[in-house]
Formats: structure tokens, C-alpha cells, sequence
């Protein structure tokens, strides 16, 4: 560690700005969905500018890339990285700066004249988002043994178009099977999508653990009716149901509003007609907590919850659980570099878990991993208006180049 090693923050800024006008939306955001056109562009960007930098990009079945650059011994690397996708409507920074900031880190030590003893990696995570592809961090779970390759590779977007037949459309399909490289280590920068740092102040969130995410999908089946000639008292009208169990589940949450979260983010009524009344309704939840025991119970209060509205209405409601990550704790060393890292750069820090989902949570299963945040303007994220400052994006990198170089030389 060298407080006087620092990454270029022009150029890092200025590769920022390259990535934010591939996929650019006119709102000044990002739309650029994993495996689309767009998603070629970056992934083709990442891999010439990592091997200007003497590395080599190796490619997984699932289209993850891994930029690998020696050290002087023979250990698996120590990898930085995140991912390219965004969301239809994302900022310029979420997955992003954690990529750019590895090659941006290597640049650093490059450009020092600097070797470490493990090589280092800078990874490309696939389908991070999950917003064309269910579950989000699709690739990362497959490299941990969370998913089969098989079952990634049949996941199908609205249109149909499976993993596997994008990647072939693409050319991504790679020569490595999932879970090679192994790695020493994973750090993953990212800006918090929170307002907590900023609201307080400081200059480094290091991240401790992630919160456990459930998703499920709820269907609520009613009987299809005129909307003029059917009396109100003799409908069995889902979408009246639906509104009462959106009420109940953020109730859930707003008992402990500090850690619980409780979310609806899709809702669709078929057969969507303005003069009928829907024979369905179909809607997405999200639950979070930092405590497995806690998450279980939210999801006994969600299929709880919803039973009332649908008898009241005599309706049929199932509910389907397509996905969930547990609570996941980082490893204490890793965290510990952080910490060192972000001390010996004079910048204010302090230890939170996170509220979102990243390739982490998957990776820490099988490497030792850690994150650190850095603020972004007013906790907006997957959003146009997501924003950081290039002193912000500088002092992340930084931090995250000084806590590769401490794991490095501490390891045994």
C-alpha cells in the first residue's frame, strides 16, 4: 500500500463518459439491457481496452468476461469488477463504475511500474440486472453454483429470446466452463443507491454484507364481466383485490420501516380493456431484510395478506416465489482492506449493509469478497438522474486500488 499510488481520475472520468454514450437514453441516462446491441458495443469496448493493458479476456459460457494480468507468483487473481448492463431507464454509473474502476486500477499499477504477487482480474459479469433476463444476477450465480448453466441459459425475455440464443446471436458464447477462473479475492466498487453516506457525509461506505431479497410473482383470478351491465356487488374484480393487497404488503414493511422493504414493481391486468372487468391481475413483489428469520416471516405475512383481499372478492390469488438470495456476511479480511485502504487515504468511512442485490452476493459463496460505496447524489438510482461527482468516482478507486494492494501483500 502507497497513499502516493492513485488512478488517473481524468481518464477514469473520461471512460465513464465513453461508456455513457453507449446505450445513451435522451433523458441522459443509460438503456443498455444485458445481451442487447448496445451490450455487444461495451463488451467489445472492455476487452480492447483490458488488452491495451497486456491482459487477456477469457470468456465464460454465460458471456462473462474475465480480463486476467500477471503477477509474479502463480495464485488465482485477486478480481475487481461489476457489470456493463443497465436497466431500460438506468443511470450512468450503477455496475459500471466498478468495471472501469478495475482497468482503471490496473492502469494505476501499471503505470507505477508496480507488480502484485497474485495476477489481478477485472470481470464483466453477465445479466446483472435482471431486467431483460429473471433473476438478476443471472451469471455471477451461475459461477457460484447458485444456478445450472442449463437453467441460465433457457431463461427467456418478453419477446422469447432465451440467454443462450442471445449469446449465440452475439458471439459471446465462451470457452470457459462456469466457476473457472477461481479467484484469491473479489472487491466490487459501486455507488451506494442510497442516501445514507450522503446524508451523513462521508466519503466511503465499507459494506459489510448484503440484505436477503426475495421475489415472488402474484397471480389473482377473478371472472372477466361487462363493465356497464355488471352490477358492482356481483364482480369478481382482481384488480379490486390486487389494490387491497399492495396496501397490506407495504404494511409489512412500514412495521419496521429502518430494515424492512417490501416492493411492487410490475403490475398487469389481462384482458386489459377499458370496459371490462379484468379476469386477471398479475404483480410482482420484492421483499428485503438483513436477517434471514426476519425475511421468512415477511414472506408468511405476504401469503397471509393476500388471502383477505382475495376471498373479500371471490377471487383466486397464488403466490409463486421465483427467486431468493439469503443474507450474506463479507469476509473479514477482505473488509478489513477496505477499512486499511480507505484510513490510509484520509477519507471518512464507516461499515453498512446493503439494500441492493450485486454480483457479490453470489461470489462471496466460493471468494473471499468485499464492496465499498461511494455517495451518489440524493440516493437516486436506476435512474437518468443517478449522478456522482469525479472526485467521488476518483476517491472509490482509489480506496478500491489500495485495498487490492493490502490483500495482496497480507496474504500468506
Amino acid at each position: 500500500m502507497s497513499a502516493t499510488l492513485r488512478v488517473n481520475p481524468d481518464r477514469l472520468w473520461r471512460d465513464l463518459m465513453h461508456s455513457a454514450g453507449i446505450g445513451a437514453t435522451a433523458e441522459g441516462g443509460l438503456n443498455r439491457l444485458s445481451l442487447g446491441a448496445d451490450d455487444a458495443r461495451i463488451r467489445a469496448w472492455f476487452k480492447t481496452e483490458a488488452e491495451s493493458l497486456g491482459g487477456t479476456v477469457l470468456t465464460d459460457r454465460l458471456g462473462t468476461q474475465f480480463a486476467l494480468f500477471a503477477g509474479t507468483e502463480e495464485r488465482d487473481p485477486i478480481a475487481m469488477g461489476s457489470h456493463l448492463d443497465t436497466q431500460p431507464t438506468g443511470g450512468r454509473f450503477d455496475g459500471v463504475l466498478g468495471v472501469l474502476g478495475g482497468l482503471t486500477a490496473v492502469r494505476a499499477v501499471r503505470e507505477a511500474g508496480t507488480v502484485t504477487r497474485h495476477p489481478l482480474a477485472v470481470i464483466n459479469w453477465t445479466n446483472e440486472e435482471g431486467a431483460r433476463f429473471a433473476p438478476a444476477m443471472l451469471a455471477s450465480g451461475v459461477y457460484a453454483g447458485a444456478f445450472s448453466a442449463e437453467y441460465a441459459l433457457a431463461r427467456a425475455d418478453g419477446a422469447g429470446a432465451t440467454v443462450g440464443q442471445a449469446l449465440a446471436d452475439l458471439g459471446q458464447v465462451g470457452e470457459l466452463d462456469p466457476g473457472k477462473p477461481r479467484l484469491a479475492a473479489y472487491f466490487e466498487l459501486h455507488i451506494e443507491q442510497g442516501p445514507i453516506l450522503e446524508r451523513e457525509n462521508i466519503d466511503i461506505g465499507v459494506v459489510t454484507g448484503v440484505q436477503g431479497i426475495a421475489w415472488f410473482d402474484v397471480t389473482v383470478t377473478g371472472a372477466p364481466a361487462h363493465a356497464g351491465s355488471t352490477p358492482m356487488d356481483m364482480r369478481h374484480d382482481p384488480v379490486l383485490a390486487a389494490a387491497a393487497m399492495i396496501q397490506a404488503i407495504a404494511a409489512i414493511a412500514a412495521a419496521d420501516p429502518a430494515t424492512c422493504r417490501a416492493t411492487v414493481g410490475q403490475i398487469a391486468a389481462r384482458p386489459g380493456s377499458r370496459n371490462t372487468v379484468a379476469e386477471t391481475v398479475t404483480f410482482s413483489v420484492d421483499l428485503r431484510h438483513p436477517d434471514a428469520g426476519r425475511l421468512a416471516a415477511m414472506e408468511a405475512a405476504l401469503r397471509s395478506a393476500v388471502a383477505g383481499p382475495a376471498a373479500a372478492q371471490g377471487c383466486v390469488v397464488v403466490v409463486e416465489k421465483i427467486w431468493y438470495s439469503p443474507p450474506v456476511r463479507f469476509d473479514a479480511g477482505c473488509v478489513r482492506a477496505v477499512e486499511r485502504a480507505a484510513t490510509l487515504l484520509g477519507a471518512s468511512h464507516r461499515g453498512m449493509v446493503s439494500g441492493a442485490g450485486h454480483d457479490a452476493v453470489y461470489v462471496a459463496r466460493v471468494a473471499p469478497t468485499a464492496m465499498i460505496f461511494t455517495p451518489c447524489s440524493g440516493g437516486i438510482s436506476h435512474h437518468p438522474a443517478e449522478s456522482i461527482t469525479p472526485d467521488e468516482a476518483a476517491l472509490g478507486e482509489d480506496v478500491l486500488l489500495q485495498a487490492v494492494l493490502a490483500y495482496d501483500s497480507e496474504r500468506p
